[in-house]
């Protein structure tokens, strides 16, 4: 009995030491992981929302480039968090000319609700280059396209009719837009008519203008201080802008906004 007794007791102080020994390594584990998980939530949680977005809103089957998107989000944030747009501002313009003149090259995009509200054609400078857009200048007269980040402003009624203000927000890139006059105009060579007539759109004097069949859509939707990114191939391009760090310094607010994006 005693001997039955005692082989019961060493069973148990086994099993307590093993646990005892087994619990400070399980604790010392997830202690490392949760300190690499810290290091890198901002970043994968930025990946994810423009996955998300991006497929959501079935951009690819639009033919938007996912890094030019990635590109335009991080500018977005970023001027998101210099408290340069209102605070209700959800609406992003993408322009990539990359791209043929003969391809939609302009989104309008509701990050709110993950959403495309328009696919569009969108003209270059003429100084920039014929189909393609290969030049980019914010000189004036220059009659050539400025890429980087800017704010969709103000409406007024000039040359063209009904027209948005753009106000350049990359230094060196666009900072002259108001002064040279770069706005958002309709232009009757943006279409597919004129495609079919010259193959390719026709160009303007540096403004990104589109069709006027859609000027109105175009204007109500991104009017008010709203982002508007102008993407090109240009290894000279750099903004202050595209800090892919911003992200984490976000407010609860933001960030819950951010993980669970809306379908």
């Amino acid at each position: 009995m005693r001997k039955h007794f005692w082989w019961i007791n060493c069973v148990v102080l086994i099993l307590v030491m093993s646990i005892i020994g087994w619990t400070p390594v399980r604790a010392t584990k997830n202690t490392e992981t949760l300190k690499t998980a810290h290091v890198t939530t901002a970043k994968e949680l930025f990946s994810r929302y423009v996955n998300t977005v991006y497929q959501t809103a079935h951009l690819q089957e639009t033919g938007m480039d996912l890094g030019v998107f990635q590109k335009a989000l991080t500018g977005y944030f970023n001027i998101k968090s210099a408290n340069n747009l209102a605070k209700n501002s959800s609406v992003i313009t993408v322009v990539d000319f990359s791209k043929s003149s003969r391809e939609k090259r302009m989104w309008i995009i509701d990050l709110l609700n993950n959403q495309l509200l328009l696919n569009t054609w969108v003209a270059h400078g003429q100084g920039s280059g014929n189909d393609m857009a290969t030049s980019f200048s914010d000189t004036n007269e220059s009659h050539q396209s400025s890429l980087g980040f800017y704010l969709a402003d103000d409406v007024y009624f000039g040359k063209h009719g009904r027209s948005l203000r753009l106000d350049g927000l990359d230094q060196g890139f666009n900072a002259n837009a108001r002064s040279r006059g770069v706005v958002v105009h309709a232009a009757d060579y943006v279409g597919a008519g004129t495609i079919a007539a010259i193959g390719r759109l026709g160009r303007s004097f540096g403004c990104p203008a589109v069709s006027p069949a859609v000027i109105d859509q175009v204007i109500n939707t991104i009017k008010g201080k709203s982002v508007f990114f102008i993407n090109g191939n240009s290894s000279d391009y750099t903004s202050k802008y595209l800090n892919d760090t911003v992200f984490a310094n976000f407010t609860a607010q933001d960030s819950t906004m951010i993980e669970a994006p809306r379908s």
